[in-house]
């Protein structure tokens, strides 16, 4: 006799005023299943179908994909206590560092890293990445000159990656470290395919780590030995400093939190600027506004490129999906959610709801410059997260953006060889191909 699968039922309810998630039918996760579409295509369709807060039977847990603001705001902003980070994806990679870590351990380790990226601590790092921000326009002004063809991604994370060794080792970054660097965008591209079995995926990028783990022994011993660089002491010997007083900061976790801000102090910068190049070679009238906005150097000016960053940022935010795990059942803007739900946020979803923002479908920065064209509800706009796991390195991640536009843009226009077909979905979400182009003098 013939079975048939029965359907799974509706999330259970722990309140009577809770009603059930909606859930998106088990045919089309099958059929997405059986394809070869991207994560986001099926999120996007139980967001299309069924609103901002939508379950999903993709896994061994009931999962409920959140993108309606009051939603984002309540699991990341209000209840942070209850839904919980269970395991970094890549923790792999960056251990027991500010980004996986929990409880007490994660508390000291965020208060220690905080201060130093908001107010006076962001302003022992300007001069860093100013000078990294000079570097790469003399090379850009060099390649102009020549004829070089350049590869825009490329060059966008070299000037993150010096700006973030500057910063952590007072040391600009040399041609022997960044080729050891490179081990560390490899393991990070590497994240979504590798195993899931733990010891085989650490086998896989075996490679990348221990280049990783050497070149972090170095750093480490040579602050210990040498003691500050020649823009003087940086993150790293923050992090020595408080070894000296916290016994909890043994030579590994120094190693896991100097690879965590490596990870986080270029990736997410290095992609942003690659696809707002990408984006200004699409829209050009919006350089053109930017640079027009006030003379160089004015408030005017500034504003508005941090604006086309921000914009970009909506299109392509630096956490486009975060996960979170339910401690305990709650009630999630009226509907059920039990604990050992997995729920997953996606700004990058929100930021491209009509329902929330205005033509979301346009290259539009003013929208950052002109007041109540914007949405207001908390929740509709968190590329780097909300609440107390918020990304520590906003504040970084645009002044370092900033700076470097402030140079570029005014100075050179990319005339692009190729462009990447589409994105790729991992840690980041990142173009997926290379970006040679051609510079031009504006």
């Amino acid at each position: 006799m013939a079975t048939h699968a029965r359907r799974p039922g509706p999330l259970p309810i722990p309140s009577r005023t809770a009603r059930p998630v909606p859930e998106l039918e088990p045919a089309l996760v099958r059929d997405w299943q059986a394809g070869e579409g991207e994560l986001i295509d099926l999120f996007a369709q139980a967001h299309a179908r069924l609103g901002g807060v939508a379950a999903l039977r993709i896994g061994p847990h009931p999962t409920v994909l959140v993108t309606a603001p009051e939603a984002v705001q309540h699991v990341l902003a209000l209840r942070p206590d209850l839904y919980v980070k269970r395991s970094h994806r890549a923790r792999l990679l960056i251990g027991d560092g500010v980004l996986a870590a929990t409880g007490d351990a994660w508390q000291r380790q965020r208060r220690l890293l905080q201060a130093q990226f908001t107010g006076r601590g962001m302003r022992r790092w300007e001069r860093r990445i100013t000078e990294a921000a000079r570097t790469t326009a003399a090379r850009w002004a060099a390649c102009a000159r020549d004829g070089q063809v350049l590869d825009v991604g490329e060059e966008m994370r070299r000037f993150a990656l010096d700006a973030i060794w500057r910063s952590l080792t007072g040391h600009p970054l040399d041609p022997g470290t960044e080729e050891e660097l490179a081990a560390v965008p490899a393991v990070v591209a590497a994240l979504p395919s590798l195993p899931a079995d733990g010891v085989a995926a650490r086998g896989a990028v075996a490679g990348e780590l221990a280049r990783i783990d050497a070149l972090s022994r170095h750093a480490i011993a040579a602050a210990r030995s040498a003691g500050a660089g020649p823009d003087g002491p940086g993150l790293l010997h923050v992090l020595l400093e408080a070894a000296e007083a916290s016994p909890e900061y043994t030579d590994r976790l120094i190693r896991d939190e100097l690879v965590t801000l490596l990870v986080a102090g270029h990736e997410t910068t290095a992609v942003t600027l690659t696809w707002l190049h990408l984006l200004l070679d699409r829209h050009p009238h919006a350089r053109e506004r930017a640079l027009a906005a006030g003379p160089d150097g004015s408030p005017e000016r500034r504003a508005a490129v941090q604006a086309l960053v921000h914009e970009t940022l909506r299109f392509y935010p630096s956490a486009w999906i975060l996960p979170r795990h339910a401690a305990a059942d709650d009630v999630l803007t009226g509907y059920a959610i039990e604990a050992g739900t997995d729920v997953l946020v996606c700004p990058y979803l929100t930021h491209r709801d009509p329902g929330t923002w205005e033509d979301p479908a346009r290259f539009d920065p003013d929208r950052f410059l002109t007041p109540g064209r914007r949405p207001t509800r908390p929740g509709s706009y968190a590329p780097f997260g909300l609440g107390p796991r918020a990304c520590l390195g906003l504040q970084f991640a645009l002044r370092e953006s900033t700076a470097l536009l402030e140079l570029l843009l005014p100075a050179h226009v990319p005339h692009f060889h190729s462009v990447p077909a589409g994105a790729a979905y991992g840690i980041t979400v990142r173009p997926d191909g290379p970006t040679p182009a051609s510079l031009a003098e504006r």
